[in-house]
């Protein structure tokens, strides 16, 4: 099997079992790591279906003063690949300032620029590995943003969904600083 049927395989594995275990819970705890007190712009998402809750983090990067990101699907290929890719739109929190495209919500107004500025992403997750490679997932979307940021780079994933097996990788795989549950914050660089 290649990695990327490798991946497949275990997308959907690790959907159901995540489906079968989902509890809620909060990520309010990374928000005293030294990275975030530091930092001034943030880049998170709208949580959806099962995935790491995020409306009370992103709610309390908002209260805090931070300028806070979301992401938004462009179909414009900015990476010279076939692939769509994603603009980071801040978000003031307002409802109205989001529209919905398929199941995510995305925010209205222009991109962020420059990139160089996003001091922190906190990116979804299915796994992630001891390495601090993450499977999402499956679009690509967020992989291709990432090689795009130099910021500190944090994977939320639900408690048990760290794993110390290495996952398939490849070569378009970005690595992550630092992984969360509920409960833990693991830092991998």
């Amino acid at each position: 099997m290649n990695p990327s049927e490798e991946k497949a395989s275990l997308r959907e594995r690790y959907r159901r079992e995540r489906k079968a275990a989902f509890v809620p819970r909060d990520f309010l705890h990374i928000l005293s790591a030294p990275e975030f007190t530091a930092a001034r712009v943030v880049a998170s998402y709208i949580s959806i279906e099962f995935e790491p809750v995020t409306q009370t983090l992103n709610k309390e990067i908002l209260t805090l003063g931070k300028t806070l990101l979301l992401p938004r699907i462009t179909s414009a290929k900015k990476f010279g690949g076939n692939g769509a890719s994603m603009d980071w739109v801040a978000w003031n929190g307002a409802s109205e300032n989001l529209k919905k495209n398929k199941n995510l919500f995305e925010p209205i107004g222009d991109p962020w620029q420059p990139l160089s500025e996003i001091d922190i992403v906190i990116t979804p997750a299915l796994r992630v590995d001891g390495d601090g490679y993450r499977l999402g997932q499956g679009g690509g979307y967020y992989d291709r943003a990432l090689g795009e940021i130099s910021g500190w780079k944090i994977a939320l994933v639900h408690s048990g969904e760290l794993t110390s097996e290495k996952l398939p990788r490849e070569g378009h795989d970005q690595q992550v600083s630092a992984a969360a549950t509920p409960d833990l914050l693991v830092r991998f660089r």
